[in-house]
């Protein structure tokens, strides 16, 4: 019998330490993280409903400090839509201008941003809730026979 198992879904937060915002989705994100990664022993308690349920939310943590790269960006507008420019890149109208305004001036984009790359979905700043709701929603790991 055969199991093949699907590759963690790819998580990225594109982060500026020196942004109090960034560092509140650092930990947050760290700690889930972490939680999805526990499992049970066998000389732990036999509940484990817990651990089960937290390893449906495994996922790879994929942190930097560089901003997107101009494709990065094209993607993450496309799954936020192009009326977020602004949230991304200071005074960004469009996705274009946006692009334009980061390969101009790195300085100019906004962190923190949460990237779920697999499942086309971004969270910009610090909604806890939006965030927590983005990795709750990665698919459980498929197995095949």
């Amino acid at each position: 019998m055969f199991r093949f198992h699907k590759s963690l879904d790819v998580i990225t937060l594109f982060h500026k330490p020196s942004v109090p915002a960034s560092l509140r989705v650092f930990t947050l994100l760290k700690q889930i993280s972490a939680h999805a990664s526990e499992t049970a022993t066998e000389d732990q308690a036999t509940d484990h409903t817990h651990q089960n349920k937290l390893q449906r939310t495994e996922f790879e943590l994929n942190i930097t400090e560089d901003p997107p790269t101009g494709d990065q960006m094209r993607t993450i507008l496309e799954y936020m839509g192009a009326h977020h420019a602004g949230q991304l890149v200071e005074e960004a109208k469009d996705s274009g201008d946006a692009i334009k305004k980061l390969g101009d001036n790195p300085k100019t984009f906004k962190p923190p941003v949460t990237v779920d790359w697999n499942n086309g979905r971004a969270v910009v700043g610090d909604n806890e809730s939006e965030i927590i709701k983005m990795i709750a929603q990665l698919p459980e790991e498929a197995e095949s026979v």
